[in-house]
């Protein structure tokens, strides 16, 4: 393990700091040696709990060697896309995603400023399973693989970051999935929801700005939402309608219905996307993603040190983790208001894979493609009673409350989303089954010893929102 932790690495400083060319396990983070500077942006760093992650500096961990993968480009001065930048490789679906791509032959690198991390430390919550540093993460990969994934660390707020990993990197392809991803946490307090939305809209707008100067042929795969629908009572196609209104025929984006500051702040970058493809010839791909489940890849299993997070609070957590965590401690499902809220549901497994397909087969130039990603549809009422069943044949005794709502949101509605285009692509979908439910509770189980049962109620108020910044966490 001992020469692990000394693997050589170059940190490119673009602040004036001389690189080192060997880091120690302690300075991999921030070198004692390097001081850094704050970006100069055209705005003030707002302010939420916390400093910012913000910084000029570059890490790179090791060079990898040319994959020779091709995907099916829509011409032939765009034929390679070997380089793909996951932006946000340390978070939740981020870290699956790199490591699936990086085992299917492409070169990958990891943006991430790991304020994800620092969110936990700020609410006072955890993931149920232990994760290791993203640094000793990319080690355990290239011990086990071979393979080595580069990380920028810092940013993509701070655009003069972002330009040099995108010219050093230079990316074929940008999956992003860099953005403050909770409903809730946008709504604990006006700081917050201000972080969400500059977060998210800038640090897309940066995103968009340096394919356009720096890798004009780079194909943007970003990671949408289900919500920025709402829950329409008509059927909700897959980005676009096709409407008749007096007489005249158009096809039109789908009406949007956002219902956080979150999933407003996904309607944004939308709409910006948008625009860029139509005026500046940039291809994209905009993933709306319903509510991931799971924790296992086929990567992630590989070693403890590769494990995934797995969110169970009110804030970070969603429904059917939430509910098998609390299946495995003893505590009664929680099912806000009547429970008839329905949404789209995938696998882990099948996030990583829509990703895939989404690169191998790019849109053109100028094109703006919205695929939705999901496999199956449920209520909250009928993943409760998936749960319940699941656990009793584990012997578990699972109990189910209804708690106040804190969400603002239609309890009993119509729903039915279109998601076709993934499986015209060759999306072979893992659905939902017992013998999955299985899995996943025999996970929580393993790890129930590290559940904080304070966190499992929901304790943000969308009503309650207010100018004063609070803890959400005793």
């Amino acid at each position: 393990m001992a020469h692990l932790l000394s693997t050589s690495c170059t940190l490119k400083i673009s602040s004036g700091c001389k690189p080192h060319s060997r880091l120690t396990q302690d300075s991999l983070a921030f070198p004692a040696s390097c001081s850094f500077q704050t970006s100069k942006l055209p705005f003030k760093s707002i302010g939420f709990p916390g400093e910012r992650f913000r910084t000029n500096s570059t890490l790179r961990e090791t060079t990898i060697p040319d994959s020779g993968f091709r995907f099916n480009a829509s011409s032939s001065e765009d034929s390679k896309a070997e380089k793909v930048m996951v932006i946000g490789g340390d978070g939740y679906c981020g870290w699956a995603t790199a490591l699936h791509l990086s085992k299917k032959g492409y070169e990958v690198a990891i943006v991430d400023s790991l304020v994800r991390r620092l969110f936990d430390q700020q609410l006072g919550i955890d993931s149920l399973t232990p994760i290791s540093s993203i640094h000793n993460r990319l080690r355990r990969w290239k011990a086990l693989t071979g393979k080595d994934i580069e990380l920028y660390t810092g940013d993509i707020c701070d655009f003069e970051f972002l330009s040099e990993a995108f010219k050093s990197f230079e990316p074929d392809a940008v999956v992003h999935f860099g953005e403050q991803r909770s409903a809730p946490y946008s709504m604990i307090d006006r700081s917050r929801a201000v972080f969400t939305q500059n977060n998210n809209v800038i640090g897309t707008l940066n995103v968009l700005f340096a394919i356009k100067e720096f890798r004009d042929h780079c194909h943007l795969v970003k990671l949408g939402t289900m919500g920025e629908y709402g829950t329409p009572n008509i059927d909700i196609e897959e980005g676009y309608i096709t409407i008749t209104h007096n007489g005249r025929t158009d096809t039109l984006p789908y009406p949007k219905q956002a219902s956080s500051f979150y999933h407003l702040s996904k309607v944004h970058d939308s709409n910006n996307i948008a625009f860029t493809c139509k005026a500046w010839g940039i291809r994209a791909t905009d993933l709306n993603q319903g509510v991931v489940y799971g924790v296992k890849t086929e990567e992630t299993d590989m070693h403890d040190e590769l494990c995934n997070r797995l969110d169970y609070d009110g804030v970070f957590g969603t429904a059917l983790n939430r509910f098998c965590i609390q299946a495995a401690v003893g505590h009664p499902l929680t099912v806000y208001g009547k429970g008839g809220q329905t949404r789209g549901y995938l696998d882990i497994r099948d996030t990583v894979q829509c990703v895939e397909l989404a690169i191998a087969n790019p849109g053109r130039r100028g094109e703006f493609r919205v695929f939705n990603q999901f496999t199956e549809q449920f209520s909250v009422n009928e993943l409760a009673a998936l749960v319940t069943k699941a656990g009793n044949n584990l012997g578990l005794d699972v109990q189910t409350i209804s708690v106040p709502n804190p969400r603002v949101e239609a309890e009993e509605h119509y729903y039915n989303a279109k998601h076709t285009k993934l499986i015209e692509l060759g999306l072979q979908p893992h659905l939902l089954s017992d013998s999955l439910l299985d899995s996943l509770l025999n996970f929580a189980i393993k790890y129930k010893d590290r559940v904080d049962r304070k966190q499992i109620m929901p304790s943000v108020s969308w009503k309650g929102i207010g100018v004063k910044p609070r803890t959400v966490t005793a």
